[in-house]
């Protein structure tokens, strides 16, 4: 594999800072966003603290128009969108407005980012590739869970959609479909909804809510060790070959594979 430059959105904390330290040590050349201007300058002392030059930190905050414009202005081989953010609990009540935002940071403004880049490569000749982080969420739908992983849905469409456009031009994508590992990610988008959960308001009660994540969480599929995602995206993100849909770990994708064949008999 050859060396290769790696733009990485949402590299603050979780999966993507820890591959973005991991595919630095590898050699890669690696271009490390972060959401908030705070967060810059500690990686970037982590990252002189373990002797990678090789592994530049900037903010990139998707929300940011110039941001995004200036990121596209960079030069590298591989864009890898891994920024998110989630909003969870029932889909017949949450607010509208917080549906819209997910969608915002998720589908839209990662999609402009894209659009410039991919844009840019063709004009140029030159063969990238891109990478988006998507979920386990993106190929079913959980109870309480179902804004969240809709969005992920979402860029399902939108990836399988682009590897067919942009093949012709030689650059490719992929996506990454991480199960629930504990990174704190899953954890933070269980307490969303409390914000706006009423007792005595909404029908969804805030005990019984809490409960199902809880006991989610309880069990070993809710909390599993994120090195071994970690692991599979340091070799994912700069590799040449691969599949395109990238599931992990193998539990999971049986889960899933079992869980669509099963669609076709769901009644009502």
């Amino acid at each position: 594999m050859t060396t290769k430059t790696i733009l990485i959105t949402g590299a603050g904390s979780g999966f993507g800072k820890a591959a973005a330290i991991g595919m630095a040590k590898n050699g890669h050349n690696i271009i490390a966003t972060v959401h908030v201007s705070s967060q810059v300058t500690p990686l970037r002392e982590e990252a002189e603290a373990l002797g990678l030059s090789n592994l530049r930190v900037e903010r990139l905050d998707l929300t940011d128009s110039y941001d995004i414009k200036q990121a596209q202005s960079w030069d590298f081989d591989v864009l890898w969108n891994n920024a998110g953010m989630g909003e969870a609990g029932p889909v017949w009540e949450i607010p509208v407005d917080l549906v819209r935002k997910n969608y915002e940071v998720n589908v839209f403004l990662p999609l402009i980012l894209t659009q410039g880049v991919v844009q840019k490569w063709v004009r140029e000749g030159k063969k990238g590739k891109v990478v988006f982080t998507s979920s386990m969420g993106g190929l079913f739908t959980p109870a309480n869970w179902g804004t969240y992983v809709s969005t992920k849905h979402a860029l399902e469409a939108f990836a399988e959609a682009m590897q067919q456009e942009l093949a012709q031009y030689g650059i490719r994508v992929q996506t990454i479909n991480p199960g629930a590992y504990y990174t704190g990610y899953n954890e933070t988008m269980a307490d969303n909804p409390f914000r706006w959960l009423d007792d005595e308001v909404n029908f969804t009660k805030r005990a019984d809510l809490r409960k199902g994540f809880d006991d989610f969480f309880a069990t070993p599929e809710g909390k599993m060790d994120a090195q071994e995602m970690i692991d599979r995206m340091i070799e994912i993100v700069p590799a040449d070959e691969g599949k395109f849909r990238n599931v992990v770990p193998q539990v999971i994708e049986d889960m899933l594979k079992n869980h669509q064949l099963a669609a076709w008999e769901n009644r009502i």
